[in-house]
């Protein structure tokens, strides 16, 4: 389980997040919703370390996330994967390869520096790739690929870390609604088939009702909503939106859950 506690991040005077206080179990799929500027960012990045906090604590099982320094902290950011809204990919590089560096902190520098990478990396790479429809791009261009492609394949490179949480910072934000479809259905599938935790951020009340099990309503860096998905009234989502009320509280069509994927392709990726 992950425990946040009176976590907060200060930038000059202002709260970006102030006083968030959480307790996340594992295997949940979780949405962080609200409009732009209500400290969902901040909250994920504060917990896979890429800012520090100003006050409070992570705690993971018995690691005290907010303390790792060296080695420890590179080991709990292959923990917690990070997805992010504008992919973080080396457009250059084949897809095979940005999937691949997925594995640095399982191989030797030495040995990724060189490309050397073994044959079982390389089949856990396909086996994820091939798993969201990609692996038939495996040897193309990255910076050749629509955006919804190339958010598949960070996700890809983000479960060949093999983590016990992934981080999806807006990973639909720039994404049309097919593509949106399609990613979605890849965090759904990782956290049904691996029991993954995933923590998504969304500005989409209609996205986050129809996928997660729970969620996490932020404004003004407070959380303001913590339930499951039928609680949240139309009051609170005012709170969150604003004006944009009116056009969240829609009901989402259910997702399309995605069949069970081949046993020995599972076994190869949890290896």
């Amino acid at each position: 389980m992950l425990k946040i506690r009176g976590l907060s991040k200060r930038f000059g005077q202002k709260a970006a997040v102030d006083d968030v206080t959480l307790d996340i179990p594992a295997g949940s799929f979780i949405g962080v919703i609200g409009r732009s500027g209500a400290g969902k960012s901040t909250l994920l990045r504060m917990i896979n370390r890429l800012i520090d906090a100003s006050d409070g604590s992570i705690q993971f099982g018995d690691v005290d996330v907010t303390r790792l320094k060296g080695q420890a902290l590179r080991d709990w950011r292959s923990d917690c994967a990070m997805i992010f809204q504008q992919f973080n990919l080396v457009g250059r590089l084949d897809v095979l390869t940005n999937v691949l560096t997925g594995r640095l902190n399982h191989v030797p520098s030495w040995q990724a520096l060189l490309k050397l990478w073994s044959a079982d990396d390389k089949a856990i790479a396909l086996a994820a790739l091939d798993q969201f429809d990609m692996g038939q791009l495996a040897a193309q261009r990255t910076d050749s690929l629509s955006g919804g492609q190339q958010q598949r394949v960070a996700i890809a490179r983000a479960l060949v870390q093999e983590p016990k949480m992934i981080l999806a910072d807006e990973p639909i934000a720039s994404l049309d609604p097919r593509n949106t479809r399609l990613v979605m259905d890849a965090l759904l599938r990782i956290n049904r088939h691996y029991g993954i935790t995933v923590l998504c951020n969304l500005h989409s009340l209609e996205l986050a009702r129809g996928y997660c099990d729970r969620l996490i309503g932020m404004a003004a860096g407070k959380v303001v909503f913590d339930g499951l998905p039928g609680e949240l009234t139309e009051d609170v989502a005012r709170e969150l939106y604003g004006l944009e009320a009116g056009d969240v509280m829609d009901d989402a069509a259910p997702p399309v859950l995605v069949p069970g994927m081949a046993p020995e392709i599972a076994q190869l990726i949890q290896a």
